[in-house]
């Protein structure tokens, strides 16, 4: 388990360990990952701080195609995400041209990327993704699945990394904060920051047009009681009426087939 193969600071898990600190002490070799041990993940981790966009760009995506599968967390995935999170702030990474390197085409920011990792890990541990473990294995999932728990402890540390970009310059960024935020913020010593996040959603309500991110802000600002009439516009309801509709159909065809399954989420 990650617990005897790296030295995090248990002690202390609202604090982000330094990133080279982290890379060093960490028993990658040891730990499994999606394409078997994390052997090769120090390298590749260490090349996402590299000032050459296209090197960065590729060492991105071996790193995280390492830990990125159905997902699932691994036991690589905890000392992953604490690396990515310690590294936002750095140079190489937060003074990314956003495609106006010269003699570079257009690519999707480092920095963005790196949110959209931390945003997917963190749903996919997520409290709704506890309770459908829990529902069918038991209310001993999360004490099997130490991966998932370990994560889910150190969400305060990923958090502090990630609050500072809910100001941040550019709106591609705000909003990737925002939405990894929103998950993170389960924790019970982050809920105290929902009211701040609220204030962020409105913003991005009122000024974007991505789907993922409309629906995600959305369905967090339910579910903390929020009235989010004056905020939905003309297809934030057809996208709610077609995932009920979907759901509807699959529940149906369950139903004739007496397979007895069930839709957990829109198809987003």
């Amino acid at each position: 388990m990650i617990n005897s193969r790296s030295r995090i600071d248990k002690s202390r898990p609202h604090e982000l360990p330094h990133y080279q600190a982290l890379l060093d002490s960490t028993d990658w070799a040891s730990l499994t990952t999606a394409r078997g041990t994390g052997e090769s993940l120090p390298t590749a981790l260490a090349r996402i701080l590299s000032h050459d966009p296209v090197a960065r760009a590729a060492a991105t995506d071996n790193a995280l195609r390492e830990v990125t599968h159905q997902n699932t967390i691994y036991e690589a995935t905890v000392p992953v995400a604490l690396y990515l999170a310690a590294i936002l702030n750095h140079p190489a990474i937060a003074t990314d041209h956003f495609g106006r390197d010269a003699g570079i085409p257009p690519h999707h920011p480092t920095l963005v990327r790196l949110l959209e990792w931390l945003r997917g890990t963190a749903y996919d541990a997520d409290d709704e993704c506890v309770a459908l473990g829990e529902r069918h294995f038991g209310k001993g999932f999360l004490d099997e699945y130490g991966e998932m728990r370990e994560f889910r402890n150190l969400r305060p540390a990923i958090f502090s990394a990630v609050h500072p970009l809910l100001g941040h310059g550019n709106a591609e960024v705000r909003d990737a904060a925002l939405v990894a935020a929103i998950p993170l913020s389960e924790h019970p010593v982050l809920t105290t920051h929902r009211g701040e996040l609220v204030t962020h959603a409105r913003r991005l309500l009122a000024t974007s047009t991505d789907r993922y991110n409309r629906d995600r802000v959305l369905d967090a600002m339910k579910a903390w009681g929020h009235d989010t009439s004056d905020l939905e516009n003309a297809d934030d309801m057809a996208a709610r009426e077609r995932y009920a509709r979907l759901k509807a159909e699959r529940e149906s065809g369950w139903a004739a087939e007496g397979t007895g399954g069930s839709f957990e989420d829109p198809p987003f």
